[in-house]
This record gives C-alpha cells, structure tokens and sequence, in this order.
C-alpha cells in the first residue's frame, strides 16, 4: 500500500466518522425536540384546565347571581338559557351576570354541555370526552372532580340554597357546601 492509498484510506474513514457523529447530533437533536414538544403539550393542557375551572366558577357565579337576584316583582327562578345570563332583562337596565360568554377551553367551541332542572339551567360542563391531567387538589367547591375520566364529568352547579321543610340530601357535583342539591339533574347537551 503506497503513501497516497493510507491516506485516502484515513481521509475516508474521517467522512465516515464526521457523517456518523452528525448523524448521531442529528438524532439527539430530533429527540430533544420530542420531549419539547411533549412538556409544552403537557403544559399547555394543564393551563386549558386552570381556564376551564375559571370559566366553569364563572357560569356557576353567574347561575347563583341569577338566581338570587329577583326582581321585586318576581320570585327567584333558574336562568332558562345561558345568553339571559349576559344581558337579564327581567329588570328596566338590563344586569349582566355574567361580563361575557365564554368558549369552552378544552374543545373550542362556544357549545357547552348544560345540567336542567326542566327547562332551567343549574350548571354547565365541557363536551369534551379527554381525561383530565388533574385528578386530585381541587378547591371545595369542586371536590367531585377527583378521579374523573373525561373533561365532561366536571360539572360546574350552582346549588339552590335550602327552603324551611327540605331534608338535606347528598351534595351533587361540584356543588358549594351552603347549598342543598336539587332534585333530577339531567345533564343535557345545549349550545350556549
């Protein structure tokens, strides 16, 4: 073997190592970028959850102001829809229960799942069928959340303050602790 032969030899084994390592740089690189993407996922899901508590407490808020505040002429009744919660017009200015409708966080979509009590609204819920991230550390409030399988098993009630005569019974889901459930919640789905 000459002289030049060795050494286009070793200058093709040089290739040969310098492609191997870009490769191997090339296939770290492509790994990390996964795992990137994976925590950015996983941290954009658990802030579309923190939305969708918000927003659920902000329906739930808007049932109960609804409800509680009647007219003088009137008695105290359930919202029939979502959109009376934005402009109520049982009185001669128009309140606003609630600053805006808001999109559900998980799906989208301005439609949300609506719990009746016949043709009135006693709380809302995500459409959507996902499994939740959070399954435990909820607030009082929201203490049936644990464990749940999919998005739509948070439901987000206003529960009817007790009237003299009623028998307290067993909180419904994510109901507050001053209320007492109501009778047939019927999750149905409705568009907002």
């Amino acid at each position: 073997m000459t002289r030049s032969d060795a050494f286009e030899s070793a200058r093709r084994c040089d290739r040969g190592v310098v492609l191997l390592a870009f490769l191997l740089a090339l296939a770290l690189l492509g790994i990390g970028l996964m795992i990137t993407v994976d925590v950015w996922t996983l941290s954009r899901q658990r802030e579309r959850e923190r939305e969708l508590l918000f927003v659920g407490e902000q329906y739930r808020l808007a049932i109960r102001s609804y409800y509680l505040s009647a007219p003088a002429s009137g008695g105290r009744s359930l919202p029939p829809s979502l959109d009376v919660l934005l402009d109520d017009d049982r009185f001669s200015i128009p309140k606003h229960h609630l600053r805006r409708a808001y999109r559900d966080p998980i799906t989208g979509s301005a439609e949300w799942g609506q719990v009746r009590v016949g043709d009135r609204i006693i709380g809302v819920y995500s459409l959507s069928e996902g499994q939740p991230i959070k399954q435990a550390g909820f607030g009082p409030a929201d203490q049936a959340f644990a464990d749940a399988h999919a998005y739509r098993d948070w439901i987000f009630t206003y529960r009817l303050p007790r009237t003299r005569g009623t028998a307290p019974a067993a909180p419904a889901a994510s109901a507050p602790r001053d209320a007492t459930p109501t009778p047939a919640l019927q999750p149905q789905r409705r568009s907002s």
